[in-house]
Order: structure tokens, then sequence, then C-alpha cells
């Protein structure tokens, strides 16, 4: 209203200095034309004059009485909405001086058992601080407040902002601070139930399904099968959850949050019931199972959840793996791993290496970084596997672990490896628009020789034998992956005796391969299994010289064994 009366005083202002100047005009006009007039017309502007200041001076008396009311109507409300606010209001120094509570403030917190002087000092602090730091730093300085409070039971959201106190005894700046308090346990808790409702999928696997059903009678096999079916469906039911089954062995599951913390709580007990049932011939039924939340949609959670489900069959299973805000958490894992795959697989991967390597303009082969004897004998033993197919194969090496040294000297006596070991640089320049990196004895990232290779080949191919990690490699084309296996050498050597190639290993090679081998089981007393028999049994075939090796790797082994 004062905006518009002034506005409107401005517009009557302007155009009354208009009238004058038209008056002036036409008063001049006339006594130009009739000059007897001029006296009485220099009376009348001046009496038009005297007028116009008078009726100015009133409105602008008028104006200024409305403004002095106004100010005061809003000074007089401010100081009631201040008082009567419906909000606990307290009003504080930076020195810890409280200088005023609201009648809501002091209601508000007084039949709480608790000293709320003890909150305000902590904001008052915090304050303090932030104003520091703002003048140490040269900021400029902004009076608003806005941080979130539990006290007691009840949340509260706290809005405020302080300016400068006009003290002129005090040697230090101080400020006065306006804080309201306002209560949002309500949403607090609402957004509670928003993420506790949240669905999560899941995917649960009957780990060892294929063998119980070869191994068990018929007669028995409906039953055992029927309860292990009753005892995840009775799991899911305790947490309110829905549970599909997919296929004979793999079952759909969708999971509230909450109860998927509940589940989280208890350790996934499912894990150890299913072991309780009583298989004959020492079978021991495991399950893996994994949940996810990560995603927009089901769609997304689901993919989600068949990589985390990955992540725990690469792991041996009998496990529980759930992905939370982003975050791993294992549960399980615990059983003695046992021989559980089959040569099936061998044949199938050894097959479709053939042809990667077959269509490959060259091939690079890199293993972990700290290489040892399983990462470079499983190398060498690809490395020829290569050859023999008539491509080019580079082997990256820029670090050894465990007394490779000598072994690497011997192996580069010989003219073909002389040029076989590159660089990392080496290894990046050589490769070419169809170039197939393989991965050998690692599935991380982070932890491959060379990291910035995985970036720019295309076409990238993982052996290894290691528990499955979050960090695994996402893009290989090809995944040999067996935690079962003693060694990345002994998956090598099955590549090597089902390529239906007339392979020829050189001596240096059949070395490399069983001492990877021998190392990683530490002398054949750990993780062997009948393949890993097998496959040394292969290379004793193509010339092995175990008496030989044992010599070589004496001292390297005991290290090995030590560590």
């Amino acid at each position: 209203m004062p905006n518009s009366n002034y506005k409107n005083w401005e517009t009557f202002i302007s155009r009354t200095k208009l009238y004058l100047i038209i008056i002036g005009i036409l008063i001049i006009t006339i006594c130009i034309l009739n000059y007897r007039l001029i006296v009485p017309g220099i009376i009348v502007y001046a009496l038009i004059i005297a007028y116009t200041n008078w009726t100015d001076n009133k409105r602008k008396a008028e104006l200024s009485e409305q403004l002095k009311d106004l100010t005061l109507n809003v000074n007089t409300t401010a100081k009631t909405t201040l008082i009567n606010s419906p909000f606990p209001l307290a009003i504080v120094e930076t020195n810890g001086n409280i200088i005023w509570k609201s009648e809501k403030f002091v209601t508000e917190f007084e039949s709480l058992d608790i000293n709320i002087n003890e909150y305000l000092s902590e904001i008052v602090k915090s304050i303090k601080l932030t104003i520091e730091n703002k003048e140490d730093n040269k900021e400029k300085i902004k009076g608003t407040v806005n941080t979130n409070l539990k006290i007691q039971n009840k949340d509260y959201k706290v809005l405020g902002s302080y300016v400068k106190s006009h003290k002129h005894h005090s040697k230090e700046q101080e400020y006065t601070t306006i804080l309201y308090f306002i209560e949002d346990t309500y949403l607090k808790n609402l957004e509670q139930k928003v993420k506790d409702f949240k669905m999560c999928v899941g995917m649960i696997m009957i780990d060892n399904y294929e063998e119980i059903s070869q191994r068990i009678s018929s007669e028995i096999k409906p039953q055992i099968i029927a309860k292990m079916e009753k005892y995840i469906y009775d799991w899911a039911s305790k947490y309110n959850s829905l549970v599909i089954k997919t296929d004979r062995d793999a079952f759909f599951c969708l999971m509230e949050k909450k109860y998927l913390k509940q589940a989280e709580k208890d350790k996934f007990s499912i894990l150890d019931e299913v072991k309780d049932i009583d298989v004959p011939d020492m079978l021991q039924p495991t399950l893996s199972i994994g949940f996810s939340d990560d995603g927009e949609n089901n769609v997304e959670k689901a993919e989600s959840a068949r990589t985390v489900i990955d992540i725990a069959l690469g792991r041996g299973g009998d496990q529980a793996i759930v992905k939370m805000d982003g975050r791993y958490q294992f549960f399980g894992g615990r059983t003695q791993e046992v021989e559980k795959r089959t040569k099936v697989k061998a044949r199938i991967v050894s097959h479709a290496l053939r042809e990667l390597i077959s269509e490959a303009d060259n091939v690079i082969l890199m293993g972990h970084s700290n290489g040892d004897m399983d990462s470079i004998g499983s190398s060498m033993g690809l490395y020829r596997l290569i050859k023999t197919l008539g491509k080019e194969a580079k082997i990256v090496n820029e670090t050894t672990g465990i007394g490779l040294d000598n072994f690497l000297t011997e192996a580069k006596k010989s003219e073909e490896y002389q040029d076989a070991f590159v660089t990392k640089q080496e290894a990046i320049n050589s490769i070419k628009p169809n170039t197939v990196l393989i991965v050998v004895d690692t599935h991380k990232k982070n932890y491959v020789e060379v990291p910035e290779l995985l970036e720019k080949v295309n076409k990238i191919v993982i052996i290894d034998h290691h528990r499955r990690s979050t960090d695994y490699i996402e893009n290989a084309i090809l995944t040999f992956h067996e935690v079962y296996a003693s060694s990345a050498s002994e998956l090598v050597t099955e590549i090597l005796e089902y390529s239906q190639l007339d392979i020829e290993l050189t001596q240096i090679e059949v070395e490399a391969l069983y001492a990877g081998i021998m190392l990683d089981t530490k002398n054949f007393t750990f993780k062997t299994g009948v393949r890993t028999f097998e496959a040394a049994a292969y290379l004793r075939k193509c010339g092995l010289d175990i008496i030989k090796v044992k010599k070589w790797f004496q001292s390297d082994l005991q290290t090995y064994q030590i560590r």
C-alpha cells in the first residue's frame, strides 16, 4: 500500500509540473497578444505556483504520517509474531548469553528431562566456528542457520539468522542469533518408512543341485529337493517376502528393505538351516543368495541382483551377498570348497578361446601385479597355444615376486622368449583394432599388471581361480573362472589338453606350468583335487622332469609357504 501511494504521488508531481509549464506557455502567449495582461498574468501564475506548493507540502505531510503509522504497525506485528510464534524460538548471542525464549520454547522443552541450554550452546559453538572460518578465509558472512537436531525421540530442523551485535564496550565482535525449532519428526519417520518399504530384488540358487540329483537315489530325491524348497519358502515367509521358483535350482525373491536388514542381523540363517538337511553320501546342500536395491526400477534391480549372485557363485557359493546403498555385505562362505566342475566347460572354453585367437590380429597376455609363478606359468602355456595357431603374442611383465628373476633370466635364454616379455608401454603400442587381451590369475580391475590395457582393448578373456570380488572386470567376452581349481596353471593346462591341437610345449613351458600348480598348492597339499593331478599327469606326458622343477623352485616354495 505505501509503495502504491508513493508511486501515485510521483505521478501526480510529474503531471503538476507539466500542467504548470503548459499554463506558463499560455499566459506568455496571451501577454504577447495583449501586453496590458502581463501584470495580471504574473499575479495569476504566482498564485497557481503558491497553491501548488501548498498542496504538495500537505500531501507530503499526509504520506509521512501514513508511513509512520505503517512502520509502527509493522514493528508491533513483528514483536507480536515473535512473542506468539507457533514454533519454539530463542534469541542467543555467540558469547553463549541467552537473551530470550518464547513461551512456546519453554513449554516445548520443560517437560523433557534434558538441559536445553546445552543444545543451544552446541548450536552457538557451531555458528561461532562457521563465522571464524569465514573471517579467516575473508569470505562474506551470510547470517543464516540451517541444521538438524535430535532431542530425545524428536527431530527438529533449526533455522535462523544472525546479525552483528552493536556493543561498543565489547572488544570482540559478537553476533545475535534468532533460532526457530521446527519439529519434523513426522517427516523423518515418513522418510524412514519410504526407505524401509523400498523393494529389494534377490536371487537364490542351490549350489550343488546337479550333484545331489546325480548321487542320491530317485526314491529319496523328491523328498530332499522338497525339503530344501520348503526351507527356502519358510525363510522368505518369515520376512514377509515373495519367492517364485524360476528354475529347478533357482528362485526369484522380492523383499522389503527393512526385512532385508533384519535378515542381515540374523546372518542369513537359511545358509546354516539348509546344511542341516540329512543327505546321503556325505553331501551337504548349500545356497548362494544375492540381493540388491541398486536401480531406479525392479528391472534394474534384477540386473544388479544377477551380478551379485554371480559374485556369490564366483566366490565358491554357500554365502549371501547384499548390495545395499552402493555397498556390499558378505555373509557365510565357510563351507570347505570341494571340486564341482566338469570337463565339459573346459572343452567349451578351450574351443571358444581357439576361435577368438584365430580371428585376432595379435594377443596380449597379462597377469597380476607382483607376478608369481602361477601367473607367469599360465601365461607361458597360453603363449604356446597362440604361437601354435600362428598368431603374434606378447606377455606383459614389469614386476616380479617370490624369486622369479632367476626363472625369467633362464626363460629369456631361449631365442623365442627374448622378445616375448614386454613392458607396459610396449604392450600399449602393440594394440591393434582386433587385439585380444587374456588376463590370467586375477579378475580384479585394479590388480592387473597394466590396468590401462583393460580400457584400450575391446576383446578381453579372463582365466582365474580366485574367489570373485566386487571389483571384477565386467566387459570380458569369455570367462573361465573356477574357484575350485588349484591354480590358473591348472586351468590353462586343461585348455591345452582339450584344444584338439598338436601343441608341443617346450621344456621351460612345461616346467613353468607345473611350478605354478606346485607353488599354489604348496607342493600338492592345499586345495588339490582330482583335476589337479590329471593336469600334472598331462604335463608329465609332455616331458616334465619333476625332480628338476623341485630343485629349481625349492627355495621359492619354502619362501612361499612361510609367507
